[in-house]
């Protein structure tokens, strides 16, 4: 996902493309009803079922900045419960290390920590959905361009960062999976093309990869590991990471790679890539992220990464809701040409939007305070391509209109088979209580401190007004009038088992239960 250099050349594009947002004509072609059949996988990987996926990373942060969603009549809806009805099974999260500046300030682009990753994995699994966790060890985007090591493993020499690896996707799988998050897949890096971690030598790389695959195969053999690289139209250099993976023994499931059509080549030179390395070394393949633009117009004022007239883009399809419509199921379909090896295919941030119909300075406030754009200028003091905070160059890749309203582009999801039938979503349920009573640092209300209660204090910490005033008095767990990073420790020490909660003689202190089997 080439997301840094390409989004600073879009904001020179912004200023030309600011205006009224049209409304595509959702019609439907045969492209919406051309169905994909991939070959029967075994029982044990996913159910048999090809991976209909989704890299939804940045919802709660522009949920919070104001984004909604909703469903084909018109109603407002969970994203999640929209994506279901729509065929998707499989969500996508990226996960860093630490993207903040250590006093409360995120870097932006989602604001995807672990706990943001394990509130993303409690929602998706109430609608029946898998995950992919793709921990990029790194405090902020990791691609080709940059593999950046995070802030507090800089000084590592590579025996200790390679047991830091292990050390890490342990804790990440083990809080996502305690917050109820339903687990299929690993990434072990994300575009690592002959870059990871801050190493640049392929053979070190993959001492740091197998540290990182042994981490998912002693928490759970069952979970699918996969290794992910960027761009299969360099088709040698594909073909000598699969060599190398191979020659040094790495334990993995899944070769993975970007596809994005109009910098990737075509769709005959992805299936002939992916199926050449499938047979040859016995893994399953697929296309972790995708994407294509349905119009040129931009809706959150900050500039696309390609539309018509890009230098660099090879355009194959209409930019159109039809034409992304027809390449989305030609991708579907180059994976599934693959054989029993193809896997299936992830979409990249179909729903990343902008708030509809404000300016660019009111959109920049919600990127630098909810962290729903690429980047905040905090991030600027670890990635030296931020220059100040800047939102979504692919709201006009997104599967819906820049209203949240879904485009009929989704509907290829539903034509990719074999598919079982979805299952209800789970309804939430909370502790028995004998009275209603105050639980400090119960966020969210459900009688248990959980993840997902430190993430709201973590918010809360860098912005006390995102609470409404029961919830400060809640979050203030050493009754010091402030909501700040000391609360945030007392509350993390808790979880991680290490002290009581809040400090002896609170008054109305509750000791709530710190849960071992999440609640759904």
């Amino acid at each position: 996902m080439r997301i840094l250099t390409k989004m600073l050349a879009s904001v020179t594009a912004a200023v030309l493309m600011i205006g009224a947002v049209g409304i595509p004509q959702q019609g439907r072609t045969a492209a919406y009803d051309a169905d994909v059949t991939f070959s029967q996988l075994p029982a044990s990987v996913n159910g048999g079922e090809p991976i209909r996926g989704v890299d939804v990373s940045s919802i709660l942060s522009i949920e919070e900045a104001g984004v909604r969603f909703y469903d084909a009549d018109g109603t407002e809806d969970d994203l999640f419960a929209i994506l279901a009805d729509h065929g998707v099974n499989y969500i996508r999260v990226r996960v860093w290390n630490e993207p903040n500046d250590g006093e409360g300030h995120s870097y932006g682009g989602g604001n995807n920590d672990v706990d943001t990753a394990c509130a993303i994995g409690r929602r998706a699994a109430r609608y029946g959905l898998k995950l992919l966790v793709d921990i990029q060890y790194s405090d902020f985007w990791a691609d080709p361009a940059k593999q950046q090591r995070p802030k507090y493993w800089a000084s590592h020499d590579h025996d200790t960062l390679t047991g830091e690896i292990y050390k890490w996707t342990t804790w990440v799988l083990t809080a996502i999976t305690e917050a109820g998050g339903d687990i299929g897949m690993v990434q072990v890096g994300n575009e690592t093309n002959c870059h990871f971690c801050g190493e640049t030598d392929m053979y070190q790389i993959c001492d740091l990869f197998a540290s990182g695959d042994k981490a998912v195969r002693d928490f759970d053999p069952g979970i699918l590991i996969a290794h992910h690289f960027a761009d299969p139209s360099h088709v040698d250099d594909y073909y000598w990471y699969a060599k190398v993976l191979n020659e040094r023994q790495v334990d993995y499931d899944v070769f993975a790679t970007s596809y994005y059509p109009y910098w990737h080549g075509t769709t005959d030179n992805l299936t002939t890539v992916l199926k050449t390395i499938g047979d040859t070394y016995g893994k399953y393949v697929m296309v972790a992220e995708t994407a294509y633009p349905y119009t040129n117009d931009d809706g959150d004022n900050f500039g696309n990464v390609v539309s018509a007239g890009s230098s660099d883009a090879t355009f194959r399809y209409d930019i159109s809701v039809d034409g992304q419509a027809q390449c989305l199921t030609d991708v579907f379909r180059a994976v599934a040409a693959c054989g029993d090896k193809g896997l299936g295919v992830f979409y990249w941030e179909p729903a990343w939007l902008g708030v509809p119909d404000i300016s660019w300075a009111e959109q920049r406030e919600h990127w630098r305070g909810q962290g729903s754009g690429w980047a905040t200028d905090y991030a600027a003091a670890y990635d030296p391509d931020v220059t100040e905070a800047g939102g979504s160059s692919y709201d006009n890749q997104a599967l819906f209109d820049m209203h949240g309203r879904p485009l009929s582009s989704l509907d290829v999801f539903l034509h990719v088979y074999p598919q079982a039938a979805r299952p209800e979503p789970t309804e939430a349920t909370t502790l028995p209580m004998e009275e209603k009573t105050v639980y400090f640092g119960d966020l969210d209300d459900d009688a248990a401190l959980t993840v997902f209660d430190l993430a709201l204090l973590k918010r809360a910490a860098a912005d006390p007004e995102a609470l409404d005033r029961d919830a400060r008095t809640t979050a203030d767990l050493n009754a010091d009038g402030r909501i700040d990073a000391a609360d945030v420790v007392l509350l993390q020490d808790y979880l991680h088992g290490s002290r009581a909660p809040f400090p002896a003689g609170r008054d109305r202190q509750i000791q709530v239960p710190r849960r071992d089997e999440p609640r759904m």
